[in-house]
């Protein structure tokens, strides 16, 4: 997926030597976001390369059409760049950005109102604990090998099911199990309660657990 927009540098001169894209590449979100706020097209850039898929990602399982979630992103990005000075660099820039595409989706939802969903785990966890932390279960946890296959074999119909959940539902079931958000971050992210983005996740499963009976009856 290719992000369709050129950030305009309005700084008076060239990017100096530190701030040049090999820099940038090992540089913290909040000095790219410093460089990028000073003008430096290099560092927009920079951020684009960083979050363009993941944010590409998470619009596509929430609007579920690729030519929808391309504009999306493309909408995201130019609200990155024209908000970057209400970027406050104390909170993580990716649940800022992903705010931002969340209530994009959002939006459009309304108006109009996945890669498949794996049972083991967000795809961004990096460790055991964190597999097992975004693991979405949905059935009992002592499966026989045989219906732990079946299970397996239910991604389309989980992506059906998560189509029919309400637009906060499926916000917080994506950040958690797909994109591997913590509640914390989540609640940050949708600027909600702790409190209810647990209760919204809790409540997301059990109508998952009934859209997916539904299936079987």
């Amino acid at each position: 997926m290719g992000t369709r927009l050129t950030a305009t540098s309005n700084a008076g001169g060239a990017i100096g030597a530190k701030d040049r894209p090999g820099h940038l590449t090992g540089a913290s979100d909040q000095d790219v976001v410093e460089w990028a706020k000073r003008g430096h097209e290099a560092a927009f850039r920079e951020l684009v390369r960083r979050y363009e898929r993941p944010v590409f990602s998470l619009l596509y399982r929430m609007v579920r059409d690729r030519g929808l979630a391309e504009d999306l992103a493309q909408e995201t990005f130019i609200k990155v760049l024209n908000g970057l000075g209400s970027y406050n660099p104390q909170f993580r820039f990716s649940s800022w950005i992903f705010k931002i595409a969340n209530n994009a989706a959002i939006d459009q939802l309304r108006k109009r109102e996945l890669d498949t969903l794996s049972l083991d785990g967000s795809p961004h966890a990096t460790t055991p604990e964190a597999m097992r932390a975004t693991a979405l279960q949905l059935g009992d946890k002592r499966e026989t090998p045989l219906q732990e296959l079946e299970a397996r074999e239910l991604g389309g119909a989980i992506e059906r099911a998560i189509a029919r959940l309400r637009p906060e539902y499926r916000s917080c079931i994506l950040l958690r199990h797909v994109e591997g958000h913590s509640y914390e971050e989540i609640a940050r992210i949708l600027e909600l309660p702790l409190g209810t983005v647990k209760t919204y996740i809790h409540r997301a499963r059990n109508e998952l657990r009934g859209y997916l009976a539904d299936r079987k009856e």
